[in-house]
């Protein structure tokens, strides 16, 4: 298969994880047999302090005629510091997806056997958690109308029925291909917009027969995933939410540095890990380039090359279960790896199957 592949490293340690990714992506396309070109793209802080524009057209050119984006991370301190700054890295992340109509992003969260000591919840509440949280991206808060000055402000949560349907049916038919069992995350009970979303997902219930549905607050859900985070299969919910649940899910596998995801819609899907930028660890070569790595698995599997995304997965566990691992989750007395060891550990296990 021929690939076009948009790279886009963005700030902090996104350049040293990245180069780890097309690295395992250059290994399985010589094992596989794969034609990859790939085309480096600006964006985030690094994007503002190039041409002043977090996401520019030239950008979004590369990203409209690659057949896949893999995307790494923005945000700087200083704008995160800056409160009054009217460009900001985070709105060259929102541009790309409403610029590429991506409406649905997946984040798988699971636990590795070998790491269940690393959650900060116990062993027993953990172990098994195997869930899909699906968030709708391009509405909602984020994207509504918004005001502010000295003495006010507001966002407008705004939904409309054709967006809320195309998500809540990627929802379904994602709980149909593993458990069939689906969780719609709202706040019914006070939202007019999560109302909306229920009337809509019960209208769409009947179409769906094999899949069994439940509704739950988002304050309950919350609660829920942290006291028995095995209960879920696929959760499907709007923007806001969607943010404060899939980072807290990601502290179940034990760190960020583990979980990919994929931005998916009318236009090329993007890849990327669901951690930030962590502009501290820059330069200093200690970043787990995990999540990175498993977002190319995802990628390959959205192109139909299971097997190419399994051998991913299977590099990734065969590192995590020969303690080759970057230092927030290396085991007490295990020897020191990089960004770039644990990368180039995974190529090398990759080349030798």
């Amino acid at each position: 298969m021929k690939l076009k592949i948009a790279v886009l490293s963005g700030d902090g340690i996104g350049p040293e994880i990245m180069k780890q990714g097309v690295a395992v992506m250059d290994a399985i396309a010589e094992k596989f047999g794969h034609e990859v070109e790939y085309t480096e793209a600006i964006c985030g802080a690094h994007a503002i302090d190039v041409v002043g524009d977090p996401f520019p057209e030239k950008t979004f050119e590369i990203c409209k005629k690659a057949d896949a984006v893999l995307f790494s991370a923005v945000g700087d301190p200083k704008y995160d510091n800056d409160p009054t700054s009217k460009v900001r890295p985070e709105q060259g992340l929102l541009a790309m997806r409403k610029g590429l109509g991506l409406f649905a992003n997946i984040r798988p969260v699971q636990t590795f056997k070998c790491l269940l000591h690393k959650s900060p919840l116990k062993t027993e509440l953990v172990e098994g958690a195997d869930f899909v949280c699906i968030r709708e991206l391009t509405g909602g808060m984020y994207f509504g109308e918004k005001y502010q000055d000295n003495d006010k402000a507001y966002d407008t949560n705004y939904y409309t029925r054709p967006e809320i349907e195309r998500i809540l049916k990627v929802g379904f038919e994602y709980a149909r291909r593993r458990h069939h069992h689906l969780t719609v995350v709202d706040k019914a009970n006070i939202l007019a917009s999560s109302r909306l979303w229920r009337q809509i997902a019960k209208e769409m219930e009947p179409a769906y027969p094999d899949v069994q549905v439940d509704y739950m607050f988002v304050d309950n859900a919350s609660m829920r995933m942290i006291a028995e985070p095995t209960f879920f299969d696929v959760i499907v919910t709007e923007n806001t939410f969607g943010d404060i649940l899939t980072d807290e899910g990601s502290c179940i596998s034990g760190s960020m540095g583990l979980l990919p995801s994929a931005s998916t819609g009318e236009d090329t899907p993007v890849f990327e890990p669901v951690h930030g930028s962590w502009p501290q660890a820059a330069g200093k070569n200690i970043a787990n380039p995990l999540a990175q790595i498993l977002s190319v698995a995802m990628m390959l599997e959205y192109f139909g090359l299971n097997e190419e995304g399994q051998m991913v997965r299977n590099a990734v566990d065969a590192s995590l279960d020969a303690n080759v691992r970057t230092p927030e989750i290396q085991v007490e007395g295990g020897a020191h790896y990089g960004t770039k060891e644990v990368g180039e550990w995974i190529v090398n296990w990759i080349k030798k199957q």
